[in-house]
């Protein structure tokens, strides 16, 4: 068997084994750029702060003191799976849900302190705009009526913001139109650009694609995010779809059981996860059982060098740890079965790509992503070989 000795390794981190020293519910990304190369929080204001915040449903704690600071101009994404909080924190921000316990300013101001016993701000009195998942559009008042609904002004400066934003959402041609003449991308549009229209603080957005359909779904998540960046606005948007977090996002708050697990730019938490929930969570993840020593990882796939390893150090020498890997940094070989490291169960066909399912010796699985002229049969003996052009992420058992 050959395999891949790895890459050189990055200068190590505070990561210890993985796992962060630093807490997961802090805004440790404050300093971040952006994905798209854009900086909103190089000495942007904070718009929106969460201390501490929890709720509760009699015995059940559905939010679980959630800290989080998002600054101006911020596309902030809560992802995670169904249950984890996400849609309930969103609700408290937007004054929908009490606080059981912590704070939540806007623009300065505390809207909602449960410690403190502070006045509660009611929804209509928070400068927030909202974008729910079926457009919530008035059906029997047209496209200009439904963006002009929110508006405190009215006459020739209502007119003149409408059509402001009649351009800014590409719908100049459709203003006279109600929504049932409209097609799904087209109402979200009109969805947006009321919700923009009063030019709240912060725009929420509530799984805001989930009703429109795959292909128009991706077309819409590019316009959105154009349009808020176009507009400035800071928003905060709640979705379990992960692609969808990770191609709108400036940063991404992975929440799990309540918790927020990880804060960061899309590819940090995508490529640096700081728990084996968020390696999960985000894309296709295997775990290969190792052992350190020596500086070598042994694995169900070979030995390779323990440099590959994100902010590998010798403390961990002896320890046994969890290698993250994905479909891509892995590639099989057809082998002889007395000297292949497992056999393919299974292949699931993507297009380009098949990625396939290989059941190793070890008793573990772990994927791998080939080109679609590669095919291989199933029940078939393959080698394992680790290709990765990057430090792994590990985590100790």
């Amino acid at each position: 068997m050959a395999h891949s000795q790895g890459t050189d390794s990055r200068q190590a981190t505070d990561r210890a084994g993985g796992a962060s020293t630093a807490s997961a519910g802090t805004d440790r990304s404050a300093a971040e750029a952006p994905s798209d190369g854009s900086d909103p929080g190089d000495g942007a204001d904070t718009v929106l702060t969460l201390s501490d915040v929890s709720k509760e449903f009699g015995p059940e704690r559905a939010v679980d003191e959630v800290s989080l600071e998002v600054r101006s101009g911020e596309l902030l994404t809560f992802l995670g799976p169904s249950g984890c909080g996400k849609t309930t924190t969103l609700r408290m921000i937007a004054g929908l849900e009490e606080p059981t316990t912590g704070s939540i300013a806007l623009a300065g101001e505390t809207v909602a302190d449960a410690d403190a016993g502070t006045a509660f701000v009611e929804p209509e009195r928070r400068d927030v705009g909202i974008v729910f998942q079926n457009f919530a559009l008035f059906p029997h008042l047209t496209v200009r009526e439904n963006i002009a609904f929110g508006l405190e002004v009215d006459g020739a400066d209502a007119d003149a913001r409408v059509d402001e934003l009649l351009d800014l959402v590409e719908m100049t041609e459709h203003g006279e139109k109600t929504p049932d003449q409209l097609s799904g991308g087209q109402k979200q549009r009109v969805a947006l650009a009321r919700s923009l229209a009063p030019e709240p603080d912060v725009l929420l957005l509530d799984e805001p694609f989930s009703n429109l359909d795959v292909r128009l779904r991706v077309e819409m998540r590019e316009e959105v995010r154009r349009i808020l960046k176009a507009a400035g606005v800071t928003a905060v948007s709640v979705t379990h779809d992960q692609e969808e977090a990770l191609s709108i996002s400036d940063r991404v708050a992975v929440m799990n059981d309540g918790s927020i697990e990880q804060v960061g730019r899309p590819e940090t938490v995508f490529e640096r996860p700081e728990s084996k929930f968020v390696a999960s969570f985000l894309g296709r993840a295997s775990f290969l059982e190792g052992s350190l020593r020596e500086g070598q990882v042994e694995t169900g796939v070979g030995r390779f060098n323990a440099a590959t390893l994100e902010g590998y150090d010798t403390t961990y020498d002896g320890a046994p740890v969890d290698v993250l890997v994905r479909p891509d940094d892995l590639r099989a070989t057809p082998a002889d079965e007395d000297v292949a490291d497992g056999v393919v169960v299974s292949r699931q066909y993507v297009g380009p790509s098949f990625i396939y399912r290989v059941e190793l010796d070890s008793g573990e699985a772990v994927h791998c992503l080939h080109n679609h002229v590669e095919e291989f049969e199933l029940d078939q003996p393959v080698s394992i070989d680790l290709i990765a052009d990057h430090p792994l992420a590990w985590y100790p058992r």
